[in-house]
């Protein structure tokens, strides 16, 4: 949903709407939990905000939301002053590049997709230089997907404890995204895949790493992901509408 240049009826009626997409979501959410006999509160939505515009994510706040997620580091280095962030986190959660992470420990409260031992050092590196402790979760290729980065499923448990050695920096989970697939059952097995390793790695006594968050389930699959054992989901389409991309 593009903000930009709408006449003032149209951006209160979106407006609106942002607001009733938030609440049903969030509805939806917490069905899916009863549905898979787990306590609502086990699961946080997070309200994913790539090329939305700032208007329309302060209503998502007005609305309920505490926890938003960025893509890229240089939206949100720009989103985040003009924002009431007071009680809400901004994680990003998108592949980030070497060289932009002095920006990500700078700027966000929990970065999702530390995907390679390369990335993992030189956050460590900056957190350093910072003087700050960033909380991190490890992607996981779960479906051994070509295009896709993160760690390969067998390779997880001995990365997660290299990184956690790491100075400055704490994992706190796993987050993944399956490859897309129209078969739900396929879906389901990747999450339950996905939940199975993280269970496996909690069971680990490993110092600075603790198997708190399982970020899985998009605005397509969320229900699944949530009855495979999400923790986390992250919803962008079913919230702010279709993405412009500019």
């Amino acid at each position: 949903m593009e903000q930009a240049n709408m006449r003032p009826d149209e951006a209160t009626a979106a407006y609106a709407w942002v607001r009733r997409q938030y609440a049903r979501v969030r509805e939806a959410v917490e069905e899916a939990a009863v549905k898979a006999g787990r306590p609502p509160g086990e699961i946080r939505l997070m309200a994913v905000t790539k090329t939305v515009d700032e208007a329309l994510i302060r209503e998502a706040i007005a609305a309920g939301a505490s926890l938003l997620g960025e893509n890229r580091v240089q939206e949100l280095v720009r989103k985040r002053p003009l924002l009431p962030l007071e009680s809400c986190e901004m994680h990003l959660i998108g592949h980030l590049q070497s060289n932009k992470a002095a920006k990500a420990v700078e700027c966000a409260d929990m970065i999702e997709a530390v995907d390679s031992l390369r990335l993992a050092r030189e956050l460590s590196r900056c957190c350093e230089k910072q003087g700050k402790e960033m909380r991190v979760l490890l992607e996981v290729n779960i479906g051994s997907d070509a295009a896709k980065f993160g760690f390969a499923p067998a390779q997880t448990a001995q990365a997660a404890e290299e990184i956690a050695a790491l100075p400055g920096i704490k994992v706190c989970g796993l987050m993944t995204v399956p490859p897309i697939s129209d078969d739900q059952r396929q879906t389901a097995k990747f999450f339950s895949r996905m939940h199975q390793l993280f269970i496996d790695m909690r069971g680990k006594n490993v110092d600075n790493l603790s198997m708190d968050i399982l970020s899985m389930g998009m605005s397509g699959d969320f229900p699944l992901a949530i009855a495979e054992g999400s923790t986390l989901v992250r919803i962008g389409s079913a919230i702010f509408g279709r993405r412009e991309y500019r």
